[in-house]
């Protein structure tokens, strides 16, 4: 059975922890304006290269491969001085195959063009053109175009930035677009596609490109990182190694001093063990395939059905091995090998020691590795590497803080029935937590398996379960007889039930903020108090919502808003409303697995302030960035690397990082007529007051604005 299970089960973790790497074969073009003083400008056009590739220089070639050529198109109030240089020096060689001496770029290539501004503000349209070739072959000949402000944002004291645009978009260069977006093209068609020719061609700041997910969520990552370290520390695998090891480093040194460094090198290795393979791999998978590479496969991994079906089956299983049905543990020639080792002298036989601690103990760790691990995938590209850090530290402290301070050692509570205890406390908790997986692929697939009184069903079992176990009314195979219960296993006990107590009223629609970002949304609920309609949803008192055309907003049928909130999930839909009805538009991106997302639903929406701004004053359109709903072929956007995006979630989310430069959520857009943005765009942050202050302000600058028409 041991055998059969590490053969499943090793398979599945190594698919969870790998992360298979792409190439990125666009080159990122961003734009930027520099004042010289007085009103000369200097316009930079920069080229990130991808690696392994070279783009040519500006030529010309007659005969040869393509160059890359710049063509500006200014319009009335600014005048170009002299003509596009390269200010990047070019690789220069004797090609055999064209007969003439070629440049190359590698990495980033900078061109300039000097301006001389006449009028208070001008734009300076881009039109570039290049082409890419490796070793072994060439890309085919891209394009993109750009458009500089020239005056206005200099006299904000920020430099005016522009990204790579689609051919025949005017997107404005602005302080909004200072990071680098993918260079691909989207078709005019699609959910978003459509409104995009507007929004692109937004005249005031977009959003700087930014975590839209806040510091909330990493920090609260790496907190549960360390109370899982420390978690494991108290389990029958590790926890009697922790005196053994730390006596044995005091007694083979032979000076104090000695044996603490000894013992110090140890729990660092302990720590780089657990962080160094999965940095390794972010690192390896962002240098190959860059920024947008990585969030792509991590979107994968946190939203498609089959790394969270995978995710959910290996909790489970981690649960069942922590509740004593088997034993998780590495192949034993990779422990006898490695404990071979740990006799040498020095800093290596540090490291094997080191080693085998980790693979001996990974019968009790492997789970809580993998936990922290598939949790953090949901975060940005450095969380896994942070997560892991924070847990590993929290694992090795003891070593080092043992072996600092030897007499701590007999105040250690000794080895026994209370540890295998620890273990089956620790397989309840992964049983609830893995079914937050189930219920990201349900809630993204539209499958209708997990609502929200299902999940919380099964919450307020397993915990009720846990609070039995504590109490000595459940029993496992390797469990002792519980004679009395202690006042810890008491305390805990209550905390428990006080918890199961809390989540029963959810099961009748108590909004639970707490668990907000863990629960399925309200609107999966097919019943809450007080309320009549199905999906958990106010009763409204006018007639439904419809489009301009009367008809049902596209994808009401699936998506719903919180809040009884009514609103709109197709963007061109929401812009055409929002146009008839005088009113500014509150764009909402989102996602069904977005932790953060629910939070700022259950905590800052939930404010009246807030609902009364979004219902009266806002048309909302929330932009779901991983649902799976598949678009007619009409509707799908083809990026410029021939890329088809097919389903809503995917071209969703290609917007977002091609218009604002953002691949996280939740992020909030306050948008007016023509696809102006009316204030700076927010992100995660869960202070109610600023967030209101950021409706009225976008509520106020639309008035302005319309006045002034």
């Amino acid at each position: 059975m041991q055998k059969l299970i590490q053969r499943i089960l090793l398979p599945l973790l190594a698919l969870t922890l790998g992360v298979t790497t792409l190439h990125a074969q666009e080159v990122g073009w961003t734009g930027s304006v520099e004042p010289l003083g007085g009103a000369e400008y200097e316009l930079r056009f920069e080229a990130a290269i991808p690696s392994g590739f070279h783009m040519y220089d500006m030529g010309p070639y007659e005969g040869g491969p393509n160059p890359t050529v710049i063509t500006l198109s200014p319009e009335a109030g600014v005048e170009l001085v002299g003509s596009v240089e390269q200010r990047t020096k070019p690789h220069r060689y004797f090609d055999q195959m064209f007969g003439m001496e070629i440049g190359t770029f590698s990495g980033k290539a900078l061109f300039t063009q000097h301006v001389r501004l006449t009028a208070a503000q001008a734009k300076v349209r881009a039109a570039i053109e290049w082409m890419i070739c490796d070793d072994k072959s060439c890309m085919p000949p891209s394009d993109t175009e750009l458009t500089l402000v020239v005056g206005a944002a200099d006299a904000q004291g920020a430099a005016a930035e522009a990204t790579t645009a689609p051919a025949g978009d005017e997107s404005v260069a602005t302080p909004a677009a200072a990071t680098e977006r993918v260079s691909d093209t989207a078709a005019t068609s699609g959910s978003v596609a459509g409104a995009s020719e507007t929004t692109a061609g937004a005249e005031t700041a977009a959003a700087p490109a930014k975590d839209a997910a806040g510091s909330g969520s990493l920090w609260s990552l790496i907190i549960e990182a360390i109370l899982w370290g420390f978690a494991a520390l108290l389990t029958p695998c590790v926890f009697p190694m922790v005196p053994m090891t730390v006596s044995f480093f005091m007694k083979s040194s032979g000076k104090p001093a000695l044996g603490r460094f000894r013992a110090g090198m140890y729990g660092f290795f302990i720590v780089a063990l657990y962080t160094l393979p999965i940095a390794a791999i972010i690192v390896i998978t962002r240098l190959v395939g860059g920024d947008a590479v990585t969030a792509d496969i991590f979107n994968w991994l946190a939203t498609h059905w089959l790394p969270n079906l995978i995710f959910f089956a290996v909790f489970m299983l981690f649960a069942a091995s922590f509740f004593g049905a088997f034993e998780i543990t590495m192949p034993s020639w990779m422990v006898n090998k490695s404990d071979s080792k740990a006799d040498s002298k020095g800093l290596a036989g540090i490291f094997f020691m080191a080693l085998t601690l980790v693979l001996v103990s990974f019968s009790c760790t492997g789970p809580i590795v993998g936990s922290v691990l598939i949790k953090s995938t949901a975060g940005e590209f450095w969380s896994p590497i942070v997560t892991m850090l924070a847990f590993s530290l929290a694992f090795a402290l003891p070593f080092t803080l043992f072996a600092f301070f030897p007499s701590m050692l007999k105040k250690l509570p000794k080895s026994g029935g209370w540890l295998n205890s620890v273990k089956v406390v620790l397989g309840f908790v992964e049983v609830a937590l893995g079914f937050k997986f189930l219920s990201v692929a349900d809630q993204t697939y539209h499958w209708g398996l997990l609502d929200r009184e299902v999940y919380l069903a099964i919450w307020i079992v397993v915990f009720a379960m846990l609070g039995f176990y504590l109490l000595g009314k459940l029993r496992f195979a390797h469990d002792d007889e519980v004679q009395h219960v202690g006042v810890g296993r008491l305390a805990l006990a209550i905390a428990v039930f006080t918890f199961v107590v809390y989540l029963i009223p959810g099961m009748w629609g108590a909004p639970l903020k707490a668990l907000s970002g863990y629960l399925p949304p309200l609107t999966t609920q097919d019943f809450v108090l007080g309320q009549t309609t199905s999906a958990g949803a106010s009763v409204s008192v006018t007639a439904p919502l419809r489009t301009v055309d009367g008809k049902a907003p596209k994808y009401s049928d699936v998506l719903y808003l919180p809040h009884g909130l009514e609103g709109f999930f197709d963007l061109k839909e929401a812009e055409a409303y929002a146009a008839r009805a005088g009113k500014p538009l509150f764009i909402d991106f989102t996602g069904h697995g977005c932790v953060n997302c629910r939070e700022m639903e259950a905590r800052v929406w939930s404010d009246p302030r807030v609902l009364e701004l979004l219902r009266n004053d806002y048309v909302i359109c929330a932009l779901y960035s991983d649902d799976k709903v598949e678009l007619p072929e009409s509707e799908w956007v083809t990026t410029e690397s021939g890329k088809v995006l097919r389903s809503l979630g995917k071209i969703n989310a290609h917007y977002a990082l091609k218009t604002f430069g953002v691949n996280a959520q939740p992020y909030y857009v306050l948008q007016g007529r023509d696809g102006r943005m009316l204030v700076e765009p927010r992100g995660y942050d869960l202070d109610v007051e600023a967030f209101v202050d950021f409706l009225r302000r976008g509520v106020e600058a639309y008035r302005a604005e319309e006045q002034g028409r």
